[in-house]
């Protein structure tokens, strides 16, 4: 009988020495599985930031690289250097419906003879030099008591253009004298202020 006391005691003894031990160390393996647990969440983490950062570069790049287009508003400015006459020619337009929404590549596409001189969604300016003269030079002359307007063509000679029912008679005196030899203006602007000024 004693042996079996000593028996369920050293088991007693065991058993609560393994309950000692489990509740000892018990508490340093949650902690390490703690430790587990943090680690994996701050490298998973790291992996969503890294991501995440991934595609809002690749967005902004995105961003970044879509070009420009033109616009329904946008203006259309061709400028011509004519090189003999050492003139600019400037036109003004609305852009053309069928060249809305297209790019600077797909303009010049479309205007192989210009260069691109500035490029915008409402503005575009497109620019060439040619040979010869730009064809808006004239001399206004008194013909037969008339102001009238020639244009001075390449060759050299003039063509008559209009006779502008203004008369030469009420004219300062320097003025019918500068219009038997004639007045050269270059460009409409200047000859329609000339007209203006006679009137």
């Amino acid at each position: 009988m004693n042996k079996l006391i000593i028996v369920m005691i050293a088991i007693i003894v065991v058993i609560s020495a393994m309950f000692t031990a489990m509740m000892i160390f018990s508490p340093n393996r949650n902690e390490n599985i703690e430790n587990k647990v943090t680690q994996v969440a701050e490298e998973i983490l790291d992996d969503c930031t890294d991501e995440y950062e991934e595609m809002e570069n690749e967005n902004t790049i995105k961003a970044n690289t879509q070009e420009e287009k033109t616009s329904p508003n946008c203006s259309l400015i061709t400028k011509t250097y004519f090189s003999e006459c050492k003139h600019m020619k400037s036109e003004y337009a609305n852009l053309s419906q069928d060249f809305v929404n297209l790019t600077k590549d797909e303009i010049q596409e479309e205007y192989p003879e210009y260069e691109i001189e500035s490029f915008a969604t409402n503005e575009v300016v497109l620019y060439q030099e040619k040979e010869g003269t730009c064809g808006e030079h004239y001399m206004v002359k008194d013909k037969e008591g008339q102001v009238t307007i020639y244009q001075l063509l390449e060759d050299g000679t003039q063509k008559e253009i209009e006779v502008t029912g203004v008369t030469t008679e009420y004219l300062p005196e320097t003025d019918k004298i500068n219009m038997k030899n004639g007045i050269q203006v270059n460009g409409k602007q200047e000859l329609n202020q000339l007209i203006e000024d006679f009137e």
